[in-house]
């Protein structure tokens, strides 16, 4: 049953993500569960929001916290397409998250336990559950289809009209 209800709520999270990408955003969604009800959703939105720390994980934690009035969160799954930053485990342990499911694995900057363990480390205050791999291959093509275009997209910069501000 666990697998079929990850799989429903990943589903949600990838619909988060696609919304990111619709607005130029690396596409990472987020789906934040109690009780078999959402709480909240988000989706990248650093570019937009002018912000560094709106990761599609930390737009859900702060909707929720907003709309139960409380900055822990037990009893709740935090639903991410990929694998979270530091600066997302690191909100998931504060707002003491009871489980995390993640799509694709981040080789480059995963703080579950790609680069770092984070998330189940027995010395921090709070470990939290978790799985990884849900839907991972729809949420790593989302995210390679989206640079694959970016880099279709790209077009050299001309750096001949620029001014020496030196």
């Amino acid at each position: 049953m666990t697998h079929d209800v990850d799989q429903h709520w990943m589903n949600q999270a990838l619909d988060c993500a696609r919304r990111a990408a619709e607005l130029g955003e690396v596409p990472v969604g987020a789906v934040l569960v109690r009780d078999g009800s959402l709480v909240a959703d988000g989706f990248n939105r650093p570019i937009s929001g002018h912000d560094p720390s709106a990761h599609a994980e930390m737009v859900a934690l702060r909707a929720a916290a907003q709309m139960l009035g409380n900055y822990r969160l037990p009893g709740t799954t935090l639903y991410v397409t990929l694998e979270p930053c530091a600066m997302c485990a690191g909100a998931i342990i504060h707002a003491r998250v009871q489980r995390l499911v993640f799509g694709a694995a981040d080789p480059k900057a995963g703080a579950v336990n790609s680069v770092y363990d984070l998330i189940a480390n027995p010395r921090l205050n709070h470990a939290v559950q978790w799985t990884g791999g849900v839907c991972e291959a729809e949420c790593a093509e989302l995210l390679r289809e989206f640079f694959r275009a970016r880099r279709r997209a790209a077009v050299p910069i001309d750096f001949s009209s620029a001014q020496d501000n030196t």
